[in-house]
């Protein structure tokens, strides 16, 4: 197993990608701590893992408050005495043209998909120095290059997401913190069907979703979290301040 002995946080794991991060780390052997707003949803997600035979906890947070950050990554420490992998996977979507994005709705967004990987990278960076190193691993997106059209503060977002991805590798790499960026593009998950349904008609957009992979098909979470798996292991030792899309092949199209 490529994870034995490590402890890894991941946030927003309740449900989609993080779930599916969450579950890949502790099948290869990996400590898991995971992180939502939902309890009920949270404490399902654990219970699934434990059932498999992981070593899970599972604390309410919401990672846009810096204070629940600090106590995730200090709750983590105390549990199991390292931090070696921290996962920022919180996030959520919003369908609005810049203009109909109000203030409120703005700062909301980049609470949790920016200021959230700010907050947890605060405190796990410490956690991570006094254990000789770690990775961090930002999910971001392939709108942290491409726009989609009414998606102006989604896309904002992930693009600072991944500048801060490479900025962070540059500061804290020399201490054996590495830190890398996973680009998805559309993966069967709750919050695609969540932007789906904001569509007028949402089988078309399906349809026009699954056009955009040249491989033909929306891709899974638990292929986002294989990439997650190889960047939390030591396979990815001289790999830091990159970006891999698991994007079905979504950015080569012209």
């Amino acid at each position: 197993m490529r994870l034995t002995g490590k402890v890894a946080i991941v946030t927003g794991a309740s449900k989609g990608i993080g779930r599916a991060i969450a579950a890949a780390y502790a099948r290869e052997g990996a400590h898991v701590a995971i992180c939502s707003r939902t309890t009920s949803e949270g404490e399902e997600a654990a219970a699934a893992i434990r059932a498999t035979g992981g070593d899970v906890i599972y604390k309410q947070a919401d990672v846009s408050a810096m204070a629940d950050a600090q106590g995730l990554v200090e709750e983590t420490v105390d549990r199991w005495g390292r931090l070696d992998v921290l996962c920022n996977n919180a996030g959520i979507g919003m369908l609005r043209t810049l203009e109909e994005t109000t203030g409120e709705e703005w700062r909301h967004l980049m609470s949790i998909n920016l200021d959230g990987a700010f907050h947890c990278a605060k405190f796990a960076i410490p956690a991570m120095r006094s254990s000789g190193g770690g990775s961090i691993i930002n999910i971001a997106s392939v709108a942290s290059f491409v726009g989609f059209q009414a998606d102006a503060a989604y896309c904002a977002s992930k693009g600072g997401l991944l500048m801060l991805t490479r900025q962070m590798a540059l500061d804290y790499s020399p201490e054996n913190i590495r830190v890398n960026a996973i680009c998805p593009g559309f993966i069967r998950t709750p919050e695609l069907e969540h932007y789906l349904g904001q569509k007028s008609d949402p089988e078309a957009a399906r349809a026009e979703v699954v056009a955009y992979h040249p491989i033909g098909r929306i891709g899974e979470p638990e292929e986002v979290a294989d990439v997650a798996v190889f960047f939390a292991s030591d396979g990815s030792s001289f790999v830091t301040g990159a970006h891999l899309s698991v994007d079905g092949g979504l950015m080569v199209r012209p």
